[in-house]
């Protein structure tokens, strides 16, 4: 099952690939500015059968305003697409992209961290 992960932001979104296995999360490149269209259009380019958008929660587990935006966006992608689109925990995929990378742009930072939270969903699948 091929999916794609979102790390949505309001300046662009991090978006990665896994393998038509559903067993690798390649990073791919970012969406700038962030909208729904290119998401669309990354969907049908690869034929993603699954759209996954990181929702991001404080450490308690609580939304905050960042996961109401992500939120708004899932609806926004859901009018447009005919494959599910799911949420998913994303606490800590910044820090695990920080971490995996050693200086570069925010850009390659925001994919790196979609990429960690594919691998999360995918291993979460298993």
């Amino acid at each position: 099952m091929r999916v794609l992960a979102l790390d949505h932001g309001t300046v662009r979104i991090g978006c990665a690939l896994s393998d038509p296995s559903g067993t690798l999360a390649t990073p791919l490149p970012v969406i700038e500015p962030p909208e729904a269209r290119a998401v669309a259009e990354l969907v049908d380019e690869h034929g993603v059968e699954v759209v996954v958008v990181g929702l991001p929660l404080h450490l308690s587990g609580e939304e905050g305003s960042q996961a109401g935006l992500a939120r708004s966006f899932c609806r926004e992608l859901e009018a447009m697409l005919t494959v599910p689109v799911e949420t998913y925990d994303e606490r800590l995929t910044s820090r695990m992209a920080d971490a995996s990378r050693r200086g570069g742009a925010s850009a390659a930072r925001d994919s790196i961290a979609a990429a960690h939270l594919l691998e999360s969903y995918l291993d979460s699948r298993r």
